[in-house]
């Protein structure tokens, strides 16, 4: 009785062992894909494209999960708005009144410092890709299908998206900084000397 206590006991670890093992393959693999598809920007946001669209046409042709839409509309507005604010908060270091870390520069004699986002664009777009992924899954559940009148959540939403962004624009104006670099810089001896300046001096 003892020995087949045993081998029940040695067979539970073998299994949970190869469980195990399987599972850091398979997260090894994982992640050696997305290093590979780290330097391929086009070719990611195609990719999330057209889960995105696939997604639309599971929801258009099954006439229901519009709350399951409405949660994934809410994560995406959340994961924009950490796109665009900058890692560091100027409100914040201007109610602490500290010159500490890397603060945005608000004239053109400023040193250059690239805008650091709060949410890299890799973690963006990973993001929506994993939360377009689950909510496709979640519509194969008829549990998570909850009558609503859909018309009212799109104008919440609407709402929500407006006001957000108008924020995040007044934000943008008060602190004067731009999520985005335009033109690449060039260093021409000791000042950094962006594309389009280089354009118009040769003019």
């Amino acid at each position: 009785m003892n020995v087949g206590g045993a081998g029940g006991v040695e067979s539970d670890s073998s299994a949970s062992s190869v469980v195990t093992q399987w599972v850091f393959t398979a997260t090894q693999r994982y992640q050696h894909l997305l290093d590979k598809s780290t330097p391929h920007v086009l070719n990611r946001w195609l990719f999330l494209g057209a889960i995105a669209f696939i997604y639309a046409l599971r929801v258009y042709f099954v006439q229901g999960f519009y709350i399951i839409t409405y949660g994934l509309g809410i994560y995406i507005l959340q994961l924009l708005i950490a796109f665009l604010s900058p890692q560091v908060d100027p409100e914040i270091n201007e109610l602490l009144s500290t010159d500490d870390g890397p603060s945005l520069p608000t004239r053109g004699s400023d040193e250059f410092r690239p805008f650091v986002r709060r949410l890299p664009e890799f973690k963006f777009w990973h993001s929506l890709t994993k939360a377009f992924f689950i909510a496709f899954v979640l519509t194969f559940f008829s549990a998570f299908d909850v009558p609503v009148f859909w018309p009212i959540l799109l104008f919440y939403w609407l709402v929500l998206f407006v006001s957000t962004m108008k924020r995040q624009i007044m934000h943008m104006v008060k602190y004067k900084y731009v999520p985005f670099t335009f033109g690449k810089q060039r260093y021409n001896g000791k000042k950094a000397v962006s594309s389009d300046d280089t354009s118009v001096s040769k003019s």
